[in-house]
């Protein structure tokens, strides 16, 4: 099968014939029906700071996946052929689909484990059920499981791309009173449609509104420390974006308002089903822009200029 192979920080996605992976004990594979680009890829290409995840190369990245079980390896006979999954990327080694040991997406078949199978409900479709996986999964855990939204609370969101979309259109449905910050026009102009109070350029537009929580899912150094300056006092950072892997903080500004700042990484199955229900409702359906596999390394181009609005996703044929 052909799939699309990383050799390492600075070489461009080469498209490599390799062997089907089979189902070992514990294992199952998985024909891939949709994969979401993801900025992370984008960054393992061009920042060497990522390398350290990669301890296998070649190999194939994509770790935002759906799709169908075509083969079922021993132990796991309480999933059958044909199963329709989304496939929540994380290991309980830390390891991830589309990092270390487990080629990605970015390919026609996976192999994965009980760690990573969710049911896909047949009302969701494969491409929102990929995104799901990661964006909408990173997205959910940082806002809810990390963060603590819910009804009444004033939130700022850093971000309205394929992540902070998800983000803040589940505050909303939570109930809380979500203000947005996005550079992209055409993306600000997705305000009523997530259910906004407000979304402005940047974040420091909000600091008159004693915001309780912020979550950064752009991660780009200066959002950082605009969320820093912009929380109210006892408000609390929840840092999922990695656009940059550093930045400079205001300490006086933690100190002085006793704010708290939390990392966010993935999340769990428990997360992901929780995020299929809402999507089963049809309150959750974020932009996605489907293209074919072959387009992959342009989509990641895309993803590196900017300006893409919602998610793309590559589309596998039956």
């Amino acid at each position: 099968m052909k799939s699309w192979r990383f050799h390492g920080t600075g070489k461009p996605l080469t498209q490599e014939e390799v062997r089907p992976p089979t189902a070992g004990a514990g294992e199952v594979v998985v024909d891939v029906k949709a994969a979401g680009l993801c900025h992370s890829d984008v960054s393992a290409l061009d920042d060497p700071g990522w390398m350290a995840l990669f301890p296998r190369i070649p190999m194939t990245l994509g770790h935002e996946n759906a799709g169908i079980i075509a083969e079922v390896g021993e132990g796991m006979e309480h999933w059958k052929i044909g199963d329709r999954v989304g496939l929540s990327p994380m290991m309980p080694d830390g390891d991830a689909i589309g990092y270390g040991a487990w080629d990605g997406g970015y390919g026609p078949r996976i192999r994965a484990t009980d760690a990573n199978l969710v049911r896909l409900p047949d009302e969701v479709s494969f491409e929102l059920g990929a995104m799901a996986t990661d964006a909408g999964l990173t997205s959910y855990h940082a806002m809810v499981t990390r963060g603590g939204a819910k009804k009444g609370m004033r939130i700022g969101v850093i971000g309205l791309g394929g992540l902070g979309y998800i983000g803040a259109r589940v505050a909303v449905l939570k109930g809380a009173k979500v203000y947005a910050a996005e550079t992209n026009p055409a993306t600000r102009e997705l305000a009523a449609e997530i259910g906004l109070v407000e979304v402005a350029e940047s974040i420091t537009e909000f600091t008159d509104k004693n915001l309780e929580l912020i979550v950064d899912y752009a991660g780009f150094g200066t959002t950082t420390a605009q969320a820093i300056e912009t929380l109210g006092e006892f408000g609390t950072l929840v840092q999922v974006g990695m656009g940059r892997l550093e930045s400079t903080i205001s300490t006086n500004s933690v100190i002085l308002k006793q704010l708290q700042i939390l990392g966010s990484k993935s999340g769990t199955k428990q997360d992901l089903e929780e995020l299929y229900d809402l999507m089963r409702s049809g309150e959750l359906n974020p932009p996605l822009n489907p293209i074919t596999p072959d387009k992959i390394p342009d989509g990641l181009d895309q993803l590196r200029e900017g300006g893409v609005v919602g998610r793309l996703i590559a589309m596998y044929d039956d």
